[in-house]
């Protein structure tokens, strides 16, 4: 017996996907990543840490972003014409725009994954690799430590197009870019 594939799923051209198809299939899954011209898609139920998280740490962006900082959860950005990864948080300078679907690398200042089981390999090695190469200035990648989020703190060396680790934060995440914040992460999950 053979499975018989949705047409949606099948890439519209021969070359396969580019990033502006995300736009123009409507039938695909919410939060399908574009990599390397492949579609990603979460099919594993989402964690609560990970949900509470997300938006908690979205909030707290939100309330110590300076003006002409924006940021945002769960949108793609647009690395190239067949990449358009979500990290699960943003901070853009782009404007407010209610259509938008993705950003474009120059307006990212910071990309935000928070490891879940099903994204792990991605989260700590494709996707900061991938957001390097597009000069995205900051990487932070969270991790689940027995219930307490560790964040790992990057910067891009712009002569390397790679990150250096800047730090790992337990407890308390204060920084001074990409603007000042001081966060309590006990705060961010239950």
């Amino acid at each position: 017996m053979t499975a018989t594939l949705p047409d949606w799923l099948y890439p519209p051209r021969d070359s396969g996907w580019e990033a502006d198809d995300l736009d123009r299939v409507p039938e695909l899954p919410r939060h399908t990543e574009l990599i390397d011209g492949a579609l990603i898609f979460m099919m594993s139920p989402q964690r609560s840490w990970h949900s509470r998280l997300v938006e908690n740490l979205t909030f707290a962006l939100r309330q110590a972003a300076p003006a002409g900082f924006e940021a945002e959860r769960e949108m793609t950005v647009r690395l190239d014409k067949k990449s358009r990864p979500e990290p699960d948080i943003l901070v853009t300078t782009a404007a407010y725009d209610p259509d938008r679907t993705w950003y474009a690398p120059q307006d990212v200042t910071l990309v935000i994954e928070a490891v879940s089981e099903e994204s792990a390999d991605r989260d700590r090695s494709l996707k900061p690799f991938k957001y390097a190469q597009a000069k995205i200035p900051h990487f932070w990648r969270i991790e689940d430590e027995a219930g307490a989020p560790a964040v790992h703190t990057y910067e891009l060396d712009s002569m390397t197009r790679s990150y250096v680790a800047t730090g790992i934060y337990r407890g308390q995440l204060k920084l001074s870019v990409p603007f000042p914040l001081d966060i309590d992460l006990a705060s961010l999950v239950p």
